[in-house]
Order: C-alpha cells, then sequence, then structure tokens
C-alpha cells in the first residue's frame, strides 16, 4: 500500500492494439518507461488460456499475461521509486533476465503495453494513477506496422503471424472499445504526446486522474 504521504510517482498506463506505437511513444515521452509486455507468462505455464480451436497459445488475451506481477511492480515504483522487473523473450515465450528499472526522482512513468488497461481501476483505487491513454489508428495501418515489427524481430513464424495479423486486423475496433470500457482515453499519438507532456509540464497533476466510467 501507498504510504499516507502519498506516492513518489504515478503511472500513466499506454495502451493499444499490438502495433500501434505505444514503445516508440513511451521513448519519446522523456520519462521512464516500464515495458508491460514483460509480464507475459512463459511457455508451459498451465494457466495460458488457448484459442478457440485449441491449435495454441492465445498471447493476446489478458490471460496470458501476469496481471498481479505488473501491478506489483507499478507499485513498488510508485512508492520506492525503483523495482527489479523481467525482461522477456517474446521469441521464445519465456523470461530471458532481470534488471533494475529506477526512476530517479521522477515524479511521472509511462507503463506501456497491450493490456495496461487491465490494471487501470486498481492503479486508481491506489492513488497511483496519472492517467489510462489507447492509442489507435487506422486499422490497416497498425496491420502493417505490427507485421514489418514482428518479421523484423523474428517473433514468431511468419505464417502465424500473417494469421494473428489478419485476425487482429479486424477485432482492432472491439479491442480499442474494451480500452475505453476499462478507462483509457483513445486518441492517436500527437494528442497522446501532449497529454503526456502536459502531466510531465506539471498542469493539473494535483487534480489527479480523470474519473473512470
Amino acid at each position: 500500500m501507498p504510504p499516507r504521504s502519498g506516492p513518489r510517482a504515478r503511472a500513466i498506463l499506454l495502451t493499444g492494439p499490438s502495433g500501434s506505437g505505444k514503445s516508440r511513444l513511451a521513448g519519446r515521452s522523456g520519462l521512464p518507461v516500464l515495458p508491460l509486455d514483460d509480464f507475459y507468462k512463459e511457455a508451459g505455464d498451465p494457466t495460458l488460456p488457448l484459442l478457440a480451436d485449441g491449435s495454441a497459445v492465445d498471447w493476446d488475451s489478458p490471460g496470458s499475461w501476469d496481471a498481479d506481477a505488473a501491478m506489483a511492480a507499478v507499485v513498488r515504483l510508485c512508492t520506492r521509486g525503483s523495482a527489479i522487473v523481467p525482461a522477456y523473450d517474446i521469441a521464445a515465450s519465456a523470461r530471458s533476465g532481470r534488471r533494475t528499472l529506477d526512476l530517479t526522482g521522477s515524479p511521472l512513468f509511462v507503463a506501456e503495453g497491450i493490456f495496461a488497461a487491465e490494471i487501470g481501476r486498481r492503479c486508481a483505487r491506489l492513488g497511483l494513477l496519472a492517467d489510462t491513454i489507447c492509442l489507435r489508428n487506422r486499422p490497416l495501418t497498425t496491420f502493417r506496422r505490427r507485421l514489418l515489427r514482428d518479421i523484423r524481430e523474428a517473433r514468431k513464424p511468419v505464417p502465424f503471424l500473417l494469421r494473428r495479423g489478419w485476425l487482429l486486423m479486424r477485432a482492432e475496433h472491439g479491442i480499442v472499445a474494451r480500452h475505453m470500457a476499462l478507462g483509457a482515453h483513445p486518441c492517436a499519438r500527437d494528442e497522446a504526446l501532449a497529454r503526456i507532456a502536459r502531466l510531465h509540464n506539471g498542469a493539473g497533476a494535483a487534480a489527479g486522474p480523470p474519473p473512470l466510467p
């Protein structure tokens, strides 16, 4: 639990469909970044959800992600200013190590990942939430960016990436709608950067996060 004097820092949760540009935007924010995709569960975990046909793990389901571990890292960063966090190898579907993330006194940090909105209400209840932002683009744009990134990084076999990309493109509007239902503000890159800049510059920081629906 945060100390009664209040947290040292608050989190800006940055979510959006896979390939929407979250990591790049987080890097441009000028703030420390917690990559929430590093909290994926590892292959072989019996709690991993499967696709409807049972053929493979559904890595786009929130059930494939360890929300409790991600939340614990956010709490520690907000209350203590540093945390030991995992590094995850998506191609291997396994954790590849650990590292220390230190906020170096920053009152804000960006926690970005496709499941970021899943912990929004928990962060808000603890007074740790600065904002929740959902990046959105045209679905075809997201599809192209995601496919090029995943092929470049050899995340999975190309046939798998094409099938997954097609399904995600068709589901993109629903994905954004789910993030909105969890309290995220949907916007494109420039508006997202402006919202982060306002918080970074201290404008409205004392007012707390926007109300959740």
